[in-house]
């Protein structure tokens, strides 16, 4: 049965709610669907071995959970957000599949080695390697925004993906394939967000050139474009006026869910999408990208 894509999930006004970064799932409202139920896997991963940076909640956990309902072991990356990352681990393995959870940050070169050598040894291998982790602030202006908070943008959302596929390259066989999140911003940048969103045209450069690095090699590197998602990142780092309209100005008039971008990071990540490389599937509710 057909159903409007508008009314499939509750829409703006939210209510007001601020959180401290990098905000928790349970304190959000509405609570966003990861896919817990919804999701239904076929076997599409079965076998491999993947990485999700920022696997404990939002895109990362729908993308964990699909994962594992396809067939996937997983090995969950995040900062300090324990709680959630073991609710993450505990979907994982309710499916049979292998859960690793690793906290840390992953602007420190040192601990995405770790990250690559730990799946390796837990594993034996690694397949998927999924760079979702993202930090953001909103900010009025320039002038609010200062040099830590700069370089911790770019620290955290550029430079692990540079970090992450040079130490996994030789790990990674033909048929291995590398999904970055980038961003709407990437396309329509917002003001209030000119340190994310320049970071997010970056990881789009950085994949065009990695699809082209790699194809020789058999590997496969796309990117997936959200718009606006109800996550924990939107309360913990937008004022509470702003998270009630969020989602409101795009066609479908609603924020998405991460239940909703799950099937497009299973698509690239399995043989359904095998002469897709060096793409960007843009995921936004209606907001144009061209």
């Amino acid at each position: 049965m057909n159903q409007d894509p508008k009314e499939k999930y509750e829409q703006p006004p939210y209510p007001e709610q601020e959180q401290e970064v990098p905000g928790e799932v349970k304190l959000m409202d509405p609570i966003p669907d990861h896919g817990e139920v919804t999701y239904r896997g076929s076997g599409k991963l079965t076998g491999r071995k993947a990485i999700i940076t920022g696997g404990d909640s939002g895109i990362g956990r729908a993308v964990a959970i699909a994962f594992a309902r396809e067939g996937a072991d997983v090995l969950i990356s995040y900062l300090n957000e324990h709680e959630d990352a073991r609710e993450t681990a505990r979907y994982v393995e309710d499916e049979g599949r292998k859960a690793i959870l690793m906290p840390g940050d992953i602007s420190d070169e040192a601990h995405c080695k770790k990250l690559i050598d730990t799946a390796l040894s837990e594993f034996g291998q690694l397949d998927i390697l999924v760079n979702n982790a993202a930090f953001q602030m909103a900010r009025q202006s320039l002038q609010e925004v200062s040099t830590e908070e700069w370089d911790r943008t770019f620290k955290t959302n550029i430079y692990p993906m540079f970090y992450l596929c040079k130490y996994a390259e030789q790990h990674l066989r033909p048929g291995s394939t590398v999904i970055n999140t980038t961003s709407v911003n990437a396309y329509q940048p917002k003001p209030v967000l000119i340190a994310y969103a320049a970071t997010k045209g970056a990881i789009q450069n950085f994949t065009a050139n990695m699809a082209q690095l790699w194809g020789e090699k058999g590997i496969r590197v796309n990117c997936v474009a959200p718009g606006p998602i109800w996550t924990p990142l939107i309360p913990s780092t937008f004022p509470g006026t702003d998270v009630a309209k969020f989602g409101e100005s795009v066609p479908l008039k609603r924020a998405g869910q991460p239940a909703e971008l799950a099937a497009t990071y299973v698509l690239l990540a399995s043989e359904d999408s095998s002469y897709i490389t060096g793409a960007t599937i843009q995921v936004t509710g209606g907001t144009p990208t061209i």
